[in-house]
């Protein structure tokens, strides 16, 4: 059996519809704070299982039976995601489970200054000490948050940014169909996987495409990052989450988002989704 956590979110929820085109439900279960919002899945025959990382309790029963099990990473940057996830690790070990999924990012790094890519690394590091066989899909950064770390250049013309350095925007539908190719691929993929668009573009370049797609000059202004900040905070953003965003930039400025790598054409069997398909979208229009 394979169990799923977060089905109810984008990512993993689109996994789950992946794995559904090719193979039956009753192979499938789903793990989910509010069974309530997996009704989806439920009426197509899945398994739906209560289970809340921040309740070690209920881990271990919502992992009974799994061959493989899907853990999601925390979404709230300013949880104590390593704790979370160290508690699911735990109970995957006290389920026996046969092989643990985990959705990292391609910057996982102890010494990154991106907040979560630290917690990646320090998941990873768990899961190799767990003894159980495991996975690390180390997914390049989601393209659909382009827009809005680029801000409302369609608007000004500008992309004003703290720092600049390369990014593989990766379409997050296509780290799902990836993440079910590899759930299926039954433990061909050992340790850290890393699953990226096949460029990695600066917002430079990204102001470039832009360009084209609109059909006028867009620029990017790079500013002192303490200037970035008090815009920020200036324009309704709490401090805490402009400086949780700065240290994207930073870390990109620093080249841990630069690397790119063709296993996700290989798995998708087709050329990663690209950048100008996200700047095509209509503004406001989040891609799943």
């Amino acid at each position: 059996m394979i169990v799923i956590t977060g089905a109810t979110g984008a990512l993993n929820g689109a996994t789950v519809r992946h794995l559904l085109d090719r193979v039956p439900a009753s192979s499938l279960a789903v793990v989910t704070r509010d069974p309530d919002r997996a009704r989806e899945f439920s009426d197509r025959g899945v398994e739906v299982r209560r289970g809340d990382y921040a309740d070690p309790s209920s881990l271990p029963a919502a992992f009974d039976g799994a061959d493989q099990l899907l853990l999601v990473s925390s979404n709230d940057p300013f949880a104590d995601a390593v704790a979370l996830h160290g508690a699911a690790v735990d109970a995957a070990v006290a389920a026996r489970v046969g092989r643990v999924l985990y959705t990292s990012h391609q910057g996982a790094a102890p010494d990154s200054p991106f907040g979560p890519a630290r917690d990646h690394a320090a998941t990873e590091s768990l899961l190799a000490e767990s003894g159980l066989p495991w996975t690390s899909l180390r997914n390049g950064f989601y393209a659909h948050s382009l827009d809005l770390l680029a801000g409302p250049w369609r608007e000004t013309g500008v992309i004003v940014v703290p720092a600049d350095g390369p990014v593989s925007w990766t379409w997050r539908e296509d780290s799902a169909e990836a993440a079910a190719a590899v759930l299926l691929d039954e433990g061909s993929h050992d340790g850290a996987v890393t699953l990226t668009a096949a460029q990695a573009h600066t917002f430079a370049e990204v102001a470039s495409i832009a360009s084209e797609v609109v059909g006028r000059p867009i620029r990017v202004e790079v500013v002192e990052p303490e200037r970035w900040v008090a815009d920020k905070v200036a324009a309704g953003m709490p401090e805490p989450q402009a400086r949780f965003t700065l240290g994207m930039f930073q870390a990109a400025e620093q080249g841990y988002f630069a690397g790119v790598d063709p296993l996700l054409s290989q798995l998708l069997g087709r050329p990663p989704r690209r950048v100008r398909e996200v700047l095509d979208c209509d503004p406001g229009h989040v891609v799943e």
